[in-house]
């Protein structure tokens, strides 16, 4: 099969003229790590191999599709702007190399960024030319101190890690500007006012903004600002149009969206204009409830890793992303927790479109010193920033189990950054709850109380989580607050992995039973039987007093085969007899 990724790369935030750099590129891994006194950066000196870029080098995508280590790899590839693009300033956009990215356009040294799962842009008109090439130095060293996630830092996959994704692995495009242009801009609603701060960065030259705010191809707001410097902060205040029922807000049911266009202004004249949108949603806590937009939320959420099997990390398609949520939501969950990666743009995009709730994670460096500290806080607020306009994204996961703070139970210097991490989040969005070291060994500061409980029996939950024990409690042998940690009775209660069933088949074993590699899953149960034993794990659930829950898993990933979908995607059980079974009116 031949993938290609040609949609725009950035469906949130939208400009015209655009031009794609994902396909074939010239390609060379550098063991020796001379390629810079080599000038690999220049057209001259041959690269011996091509790669299907987004799709990274262990994929089956990419044209290469080795799992052999490789720590450093150049990219390069030869381009000529259209006459679209021709006659403005040019941004060099990529959604995510990973890890360590450093860029040359004819030969001329660009930039560099660090880190691996999110976006980054250079504006390269300076050094732009009639026929240009462009070079990438990606760097991914197997570093347990690096966020790498679910990408094992050995050769063979391992329990529930997997290849390493290295290089690039999303799309590269080129954008075109006027004299100035938008670099970030930042919506906050405010359902109880009718308001909205945008905060907005922008470079270059300009002197003014028009906001053009409309619902469903209705103008509803035009406001011009003046610009005096970089940043700005710009309130802006729509009349409800019902004076007695608020109908515009944003939920799984109505995920209604208000469009925007953004036209950065020079002495008049639009210099920069981009299309996105926001929406009017609210997500809060009230002792044990999660609120969205100020009323009770159920959460029936799914764990997605995303992976493909021949694309790995990176998705085949747009569409592929469409289609699992919708699946998900026609089996009855109504959002879906991304574990341990940042997504592609489209994952959310579809989320906020089709009304599926998200919690946003980050991925986990394995290695506490502060090297690990330096990294992982910092493209944490990448991640943050990068994604803080989806309405869908209601609460950020920054520690997963322990993972990189694995003494976290009681050493006070792990207790301290993940206390650090809980306030950098709200320092950077105060309107997302947090669930701060997601699955056990928490520090009071969590807006959430998340629970990991893999147990094949759930007849007991209800006494097991009553709240009086949550203080003391060991779910899967792990404590569920660090010592010294108190937590109040009164926070939401959320299990946030559960279930994990594997059908039973030849080859296939029980989690800790099996070969480096070999198939598995948290427990095993026949293909007839599934459901019944889906069914009896959701009545243990639905008995408890939590705000939702998380089932584990989405799809089959590589040896970890537990999916409600297989490794390609498709149903392994109908679809429309797993939704009643996420329905609590079944277990009434």
């Amino acid at each position: 099969m031949n993938f290609t990724r040609s949609e725009y790369p950035s469906p949130q935030f939208k400009r015209c003229a655009w031009q794609t750099l994902n396909g074939i590129w010239q390609f060379c891994f550098d063991d020796e790590e001379n390629g810079i006194s080599r000038k690999l950066y220049e057209n001259g000196v041959p690269l011996g191999l091509e790669i299907n870029v987004p799709f990274a080098y262990q994929s089956k995508a990419s044209g290469i599709g080795i799992s052999d280590l490789h720590e450093v790899m150049w990219y390069r590839r030869v381009f000529s702007l259209t006459d679209e693009m021709k006659g403005g300033r040019t941004l060099l956009h990529f959604n995510g190399a990973d890890y360590e990215a450093e860029v040359w356009l004819n030969g001329v040294y660009v930039g560099k960024h660090v880190g691996g799962y999110t976006h980054f842009c250079f504006d390269i008109t300076a050094y732009l030319t009639d026929e240009n090439v462009l070079c990438v130095r990606v760097i991914d060293r197997y570093d347990c101190a690096q966020p790498r996630g679910k990408q094992y830092w050995k050769r063979e996959a391992s329990r529930c890690w997997y290849v390493a994704s290295s290089g690039i692995w999303q799309s590269v495009w080129l954008e075109k500007t006027g004299a100035g242009y938008i670099e970030r801009a930042l919506f906050t609603p405010d359902i109880d006012t009718n308001s909205v701060l945008l905060e907005t960065e922008a470079a270059g030259q300009f002197d003014a903004l028009r906001v053009i705010v409309s619902y469903k191809g209705r103008t509803t707001l035009t406001q011009v600002s003046s610009l005096c410097g970089r940043d700005a902060k710009t309130a802006l205040h729509l009349k409800p149009e019902d004076s007695i029922d608020e109908i515009h807000f944003w939920s799984p049911e109505n995920p209604n969206l208000y469009d925007v266009r953004l036209e950065l202004l020079l002495k008049g004249e639009v210099v920069d204009s981009v299309e996105t949108y926001f929406a009017f949603r609210k997500i809060s806590a009230e002792k044990d409830k999660i609120l969205l937009n100020n009323i009770p939320l159920y959460q029936k959420l799914v764990l997605d890793q995303g992976y493909w099997d021949e694309t790995d990390l990176t998705p085949p398609s747009a569409e592929s992303l469409k289609q699992d949520i919708l699946l998900s939501k026609a089996m009855g969950f109504n959002g879906g927790r991304k574990h341990q990666k940042v997504e592609d743009p489209y994952y959310y995009y579809y989320a906020d479109t089709l009304g599926f709730l998200v919690w946003g994670e980050m991925p986990s460096a394995y290695d506490f010193n502060s090297r690990e500290i330096r990294l992982h806080s910092a493209q944490y607020e990448e991640l943050i920033l990068n994604l803080y306009n989806h309405p869908s994204i209601i609460v950020w996961v920054p520690l997963n189990e322990s993972w990189g703070v694995r003494k976290l139970l009681t050493d006070g210097k792990q207790k301290d950054y993940a206390r650090a991490v809980y306030y950098l989040t709200k320092s950077l969005d105060a309107t997302r709850l947090v669930s701060t070291n997601d699955g056990w060994e928490s520090v009071k500061e969590t807006d959430i109380i998340s629970i990991h409980d893999y147990s094949t029996d759930s007849a007991n939950w209800q006494e097991k989580y009553g709240r009086e024990k949550l203080s003391e409690l060991f779910p899967m042998a792990r404590r569920l607050m660090g010592f010294g940690e108190k937590i109040s009775a009164e926070k939401p209660i959320v299990l946030t992995e559960y279930g994990g069933i594997a059908v039973l088949q030849s080859g296939v074993k029980e989690l800790h039973t099996e070969a480096d590699g070999e198939a598995w899953g948290y427990c095993l149960e026949k293909s007839e039987n599934f459901l019944q034993r889906f069914k009896e794990l959701n009545r243990g659930v639905f008995a408890c007093d939590f705000a939702g829950f998380c089932y584990t898993q989405l799809t089959d990933v590589k040896q970890e085969v537990n999916g409600l979908l297989n490794k390609e995607h498709e149903p392994k059980f109908d679809v429309k007899k797993i939704a009643p079974l996420n329905d609590g009116e079944t277990y009434r």
